[in-house]
């Protein structure tokens, strides 16, 4: 009996250990159950809601969508300015440090060496660049690799395929894809369009798995259109770039305006710059210095003393000069011609650039005269180009004038302009008297406004003027190379000492020349400055004009500009897509 009490009682023991079992397994998955309803189903604080944010946050991403820089271009839509597809590598560097592998092909594959990547990961950054602007295919090859904690973004890299032809007026931009020089910086707002953003699903490594949701398109910037005819900038710069050279001379610009219209079509410097490869890039040749250097212009501003001189009413192109014996002393300064001209008119002042006779006549003006009438056509303002670093020059006033100051303003010293300045003054005697505003985009005439003008002095005096500076090129004048076959020219030379520190030097110049064509009806208006030339020839008829004749020749002919000299012989017609052939320079 004993036994079997006893066994009967180790069966409820039994039963009751199951029974507990069973209902704990059974609790724990109420438990589970309920715990799985209330990450799935139940939202709260601690529900669906909060797990549901806490892995988008750990796996979802906000990323840039890079925007594509506008496109900059010639008047005729030749391309200037492009951007490209790159790819851009860059790292977490804890991951790379984790990683167990040797980085050694990955160093090999970014092309640079073992030292430089190991010095970006022990950077103590939480993020380094491994290597900018990359191609795509080279880009792909890295990823291939799989590495922990490096990724890839998209971007644009800029491409000029004019190189240092248009360098100073397009610019460049930095590895951000921000303007730095030129029309890139100057219209930067415009170029670079909006970026847009995009939601990714991102893995554990970080890398994107697959793209979600589109949050907002990026706008791709506006296009650029510049005034520049991209046919004469090139010789320009080649005609340049040889007088540079052949009279060694430390730098030089040309500047070719379109009178009509204010357009600039051609701004070359020398020296100038490769934007795509700036390995060697140094500071002086980053200038535009058609816009932002400036120097003493010389006898190119006669003209303008002539012109006050004859608004004035006591005089004519024809009213006779006494220069002799060929010197003046004003207080204490001598100023003296090159030889003795004698009795002469204004006319020919300005084809012989008097000294002489330049002062005698102004010395008879009111001072404020004359630096009115520079004011009038430019000197001493903006040009209303918008370039970045635009000087505007010196142009001084005074209540009372001294008479060597009043002088010598007269043929050019005391005063400092840039080539733009000078070309859009020269502007204003092709235009009939009237000065407008120079621009770097192409202007449409039927699609908005002209820019605005104002007259600087009447179309008589420019006309007069336009026929008095014809003599420079004849013989006799002091620019007869700057002639161009079939066509009459009109313009003025100038020499300068340079200004230096205490006076001026006795052996550095500048030579110019500035002048317009075809004289009965000017339609471009060339500018070319050449600094320190060396050697026996400086003078500006001798260097300058030499090259303002090939570039003159070169617009007139593409534009097909009716010739107005029917003394010579005018040459073969060229088409407006062909360069004529360069014609042998006499020297």
């Amino acid at each position: 009996m004993k036994k079997q009490a006893s066994r009967a009682g180790s069966t409820q023991t039994t039963t009751g250990r199951f029974v507990a079992v069973i209902a704990v397994l059974a609790a724990i998955g109420v438990l589970v159950f309920v715990r799985i309803a209330q990450n799935q189903v139940i939202a709260g604080k601690e529900g669906k809601d909060f797990l549901q944010a806490q892995g988008e946050a750990r796996s979802l991403r906000t990323e840039d969508i890079v925007a594509l820089r506008g496109m900059i271009t010639d008047r005729f839509g030749e391309p200037l300015a492009v951007s490209t597809p790159v790819v851009t590598i860059w790292s977490i560097p804890k991951y790379l440090k984790e990683e167990k592998r040797s980085l050694r092909p990955l160093a090999k594959t970014l092309e640079i060496t073992d030292d430089e990547l190991n010095k970006k990961i022990k950077s103590g950054k939480g993020f380094v660049y491994l290597k900018r602007q990359m191609s795509p295919a080279d880009a792909e090859q890295v990823m291939a690799l799989n590495y922990a904690g490096v990724y890839a973004q998209r971007e644009y890299k800029r491409f000029y395929p004019a190189g240092d032809v248009a360098s100073h007026v397009v610019g460049f931009t930095d590895l951000d894809d921000n303007g730095q020089e030129g029309m890139e910086l100057a219209y930067n707002s415009k170029l670079k369009g909006q970026m847009g953003s995009k939601r990714v699903l991102k893995d554990l490594s970080g890398r994107v798995i697959k793209d979600v949701q589109l949050i907002k398109s990026a706008e791709p910037g506006e296009a650029l259109q510049l005034s520049i005819d991209m046919r004469i900038q090139y010789l320009a710069y080649k005609e340049l770039k040889a007088a540079i050279g052949e009279f060694k001379a430390k730098s030089g610009s040309v500047v070719v305006l379109d009178s009509a219209t204010g357009e600039i079509l051609a701004m070359v410097n020398e020296p100038s710059y490769n934007p795509n490869n700036r390995s060697d890039l140094s500071t002086d040749s980053l200038r535009n210095r058609a816009v932002t250097d400036v120097f003493e212009p010389g006898s190119t501003i006669k003209p303008f003393t002539m012109a006050t001189a004859i608004e004035s009413g006591k005089y004519t192109p024809h009213t006779l000069i006494d220069t002799n014996p060929g010197s003046i002393m004003i207080g204490d300064k001598l100023l003296k011609d090159h030889h003795n001209n004698g009795i002469i008119d204004l006319t020919q002042i300005i084809a012989r650039s008097s000294q002489v006779g330049t002062t005698k006549v102004a010395l008879t003006l009111p001072g404020n005269d004359i630096r009115n009438m520079l004011h009038r056509v430019g000197f001493g303002q903006a040009t209303g180009v918008g370039f970045p670093g635009e000087s505007i020059g010196v142009l001084p006033s005074y209540r009372k004038w001294a008479p060597i100051v009043q002088a010598t303003m007269s043929f050019g010293h005391g005063i400092s302009v840039t080539p733009l300045q000078l070309a859009q003054a020269y502007a204003v005697f092709a235009n009939n008297g009237v000065k407008k505003p120079v621009s770097l985009l192409k202007l449409d005439s039927t699609a908005e406004p002209l820019l605005p003008t104002e007259t600087a002095m009447s179309a008589g005096v420019a006309h007069q003027l336009v026929t008095m500076m014809e003599t420079v090129t004849e013989t006799g004048g002091t620019a007869t190379r700057a002639g161009v076959s079939a066509y009459r020219i009109s313009g003025k030379t100038g020499t300068a000492h340079k200004a230096e520190q205490g006076g001026y030097s006795e052996d550095k110049y500048i030579a110019v020349f500035a002048g317009m064509a075809p004289a009965t009806h000017p339609r471009f208006v060339t500018v070319v400055v050449i600094d320190e030339p060396t050697g026996t020839k400086y003078y500006g008829g001798e260097v300058a004009a030499p090259v303002f004749s090939e570039v003159m020749s070169t617009a007139l002919r593409l534009y097909g500009v009716t010739p107005d000299d029917y003394s010579t012989p005018a040459p073969q017609r060229q088409t407006a897509d062909v360069l004529p052939p360069k014609k042998k320079r006499v020297s």
